[in-house]
C-alpha cells in the first residue's frame, strides 16, 4: 500500500538516486513510467482547503480528473468533513490507481497544510469571508492557488490579495469558470471584434436569494471550530442556518448572511460581471459611477439583498444594469445589434426545486452574427476549455492563467461597488485607479471592515 508519505519518500529517493547516478558518470535515462509527466514523483501535489459542497461537487473533481495532479490532503474546520473528504479522496484514488489507497492526509488548520513542503498548490473552497486571507497566506507559503470566487469579502481585502500575488511568483487562478466555457469566449470575441457595432450597454441578470433563517442560538458541535470559522468577522451565536448543514452538503445558510458575503451580487455576479468585463475590454478597471436600489429583509436571520436594480457607467461611456428582472446571463447591446449569453442549463421558473432546463446559451439579434468568422488579425481571446485544467497547465508552464488575481479582483470589486450603492441608495463616483470613492467618506468607510484578532489579513 502506497501512502502520500510513501510517495513523498519515493520522490526524495528518486531525486537522490538520479543525483548519484549522474555523479557516477552514468546516463540519467530512466523509464518514462518513473519520470513521465504524470508519474507519482512528478505529479502536482494539491491540498484542498474546505471540504463542503463546492469542494466536493466542483473543485476537487475538477482537479482529480487530471493525472498530472493528485489531491493529497484535505482541510476543514469541521472534523466530520475532514474525515468524509479523506474517505472520498481515498475512494477516488483507489479507483484511479487500481489498488487500495488510504494515504490522504487530513488537517483541521490550513496553516499546517500550507506549511507542508510536499504540497505544491492548494484549492481554496471556503466561505467568501475567508478567501482573501487564506490566498495571501498560501502565496506567502509558496503555494500556487485555485481560489473560489468571489475574490474577497471587501474591496480592500481584494486589493491586498491581488497585490500579494503580484509580488510573488505564484500562479493564482480565480474560479471564474465561465471563461473556460466556449459560448462565453465566443460571445466576448464577437463583441470585442465589433460584430454588434460599438458596444453601448450591458444587462446582467442574476438569480435571487430568499429571506428567512432561524436565528435561535444552538450549541456548537464538538467537532466544529466555530471561532476559526467566523474568522475576522464578529462573534455571533452559532446556529445551523447561519453556518452550514451538520449532515449532508446542501446549500449553506452563510451564503445569505451579509456577515460572510454580499449575496447574489457577488455570488453569481462575480461570474457575470467578469464575463461582461471580458467583452467590454475593461478587465483591469471598473465603473466611474454607480447607483441603484435594493430591498433587504426586515425579518429573519438571512439579510442579503432581495430584489434589486443597480446601474453603472464606465469611463468609455458604456453603461451597465444589473437586476433580477433580466434573464440570468449577460446581454451586450451595440449600435448594430445585441448578443445574449448564459449557461447551458438554468432553473426553470415553473420547475420544482433543483430541476433545470436546457436552454439556448448564445443568441443574437441577427443569427448571422453568430456565424461570423474571427479573422487572423482580429482579437482572439485567451483560450481555455477547462478552468482547473488551465490552472494545472499554468503551474507547470508558469504562464498567467485565464482568470488571474487582478482580473478576479476587478470583477469582485465591481460587484461590491454595486452592493455599496444598494446600501447607500445614492449615486456614487468611483476612481478605479485609486480605488476610492470621490468626496464620499461614508462610502469609503465601506471599502473595508474591522478584522477580529487573530484572524487578520496580513499584507
Amino acid at each position: 500500500m502506497t501512502t502520500v508519505r510513501g510517495e513523498q519518500s519515493r520522490r526524495r529517493f528518486m531525486k537522490t538516486a538520479v543525483s548519484a547516478v549522474a555523479a557516477a558518470g552514468f546516463p540519467t535515462i530512466v523509464p518514462s513510467s518513473v519520470f513521465g509527466q504524470n508519474a507519482p514523483s512528478n505529479r502536482i501535489h494539491v491540498g484542498a482547503i474546505g471540504a463542503g459542497r463546492i469542494s466536493r461537487g466542483h473543485d476537487m473533481p475538477g482537479v482529480w480528473k487530471y493525472d498530472q495532479a493528485q489531491i493529497v490532503a484535505v482541510c476543514d474546520l469541521d472534523q466530520g468533513r475532514v474525515e468524509s473528504g479523506k474517505a472520498l479522496l481515498n475512494e477516488v484514488y483507489t479507483k484511479k490507481m487500481g489498488r487500495s489507497y488510504s494515504g490522504t492526509l487530513g488537517y483541521s488548520d490550513y496553516r499546517e497544510m500550507i506549511g507542508n513542503k510536499e504540497i505544491d498548490a492548494v484549492i481554496i473552497s471556503t466561505p467568501d469571508h475567508q478567501h482573501a486571507r487564506l490566498a495571501v497566506d498560501a502565496v506567502h507559503a509558496g503555494k500556487d492557488v485555485y481560489l473560489q470566487k468571489p475574490a474577497s469579502l471587501t474591496i480592500a481585502e481584494g486589493r491586498t490579495m491581488a497585490d500579494a500575488v503580484k509580488r510573488s511568483d505564484r500562479i493564482l487562478q480565480i474560479g471564474s469558470q465561465q471563461r473556460s466555457w466556449k459560448q462565453f469566449r465566443r460571445a466576448c470575441e464577437l463583441v470585442r471584434n465589433g460584430r454588434i457595432g460599438e458596444i453601448k450597454h450591458v444587462e446582467i441578470g442574476l438569480p435571487g436569494d430568499p429571506s428567512g433563517g432561524d436565528a435561535t442560538p444552538m450549541p456548537v458541535p464538538a467537532s466544529f471550530n466555530y471561532d476559526a470559522w467566523l474568522g475576522s468577522t464578529p462573534v455571533v451565536p452559532y446556529t445551523v442556518d447561519r453556518v452550514m448543514p451538520q449532515s449532508g452538503f446542501d446549500r449553506p445558510g452563510w451564503l445569505r448572511c451579509e456577515q460572510f458575503g454580499a449575496g447574489m451580487i457577488t455570488g453569481w455576479g462575480a461570474h457575470h460581471v467578469d464575463t461582461a468585463h471580458w467583452g467590454m475590454n475593461t478587465e483591469l478597471t471598473g465603473p466611474v459611477e454607480i447607483w441603484g436600489t435594493a430591498e433587504f429583509p426586515k425579518h429573519g436571520l438571512w439579510d442579503v439583498h432581495g430584489p434589486f436594480k443597480t446601474q453603472a457607467v464606465y469611463a468609455n461611456g458604456v453603461t451597465m444594469t444589473i437586476s433580477g428582472e433580466f434573464q440570468n446571463g449577460i446581454k451586450f447591446y451595440g449600435t448594430k445589434g445585441w448578443i445574449f449569453v448564459c449557461r447551458d442549463e438554468q432553473a426553470s421558473p415553473t420547475a420544482t426545486a433543483g430541476e433545470k432546463v436546457t436552454i439556448q446559451p448564445l443568441v443574437a439579434s441577427d443569427p448571422k452574427i453568430l456565424d461570423s468568422v474571427i479573422g487572423p488579425n482580429e482579437v482572439h481571446l485567451y483560450y481555455s476549455d477547462d478552468q482547473h485544467g488551465n490552472w494545472l497547465d499554468c503551474i507547470r508552464s508558469r504562464k498567467a492563467p485565464i482568470a488571474p488575481a487582478e482580473v478576479g479582483h476587478r470583477a469582485c470589486s465591481t460587484c461590491l461597488l454595486h452592493h455599496i450603492a444598494m446600501k447607500t441608495g445614492r449615486r456614487l463616483h468611483w476612481d478605479p485607479v485609486k480605488e476610492r470613492f470621490i468626496n464620499d467618506d461614508a462610502a469609503n468607510a465601506m471599502l473595508s471592515r474591522p478584522q477580529r484578532k487573530p484572524y487578520v489579513l496580513h499584507a
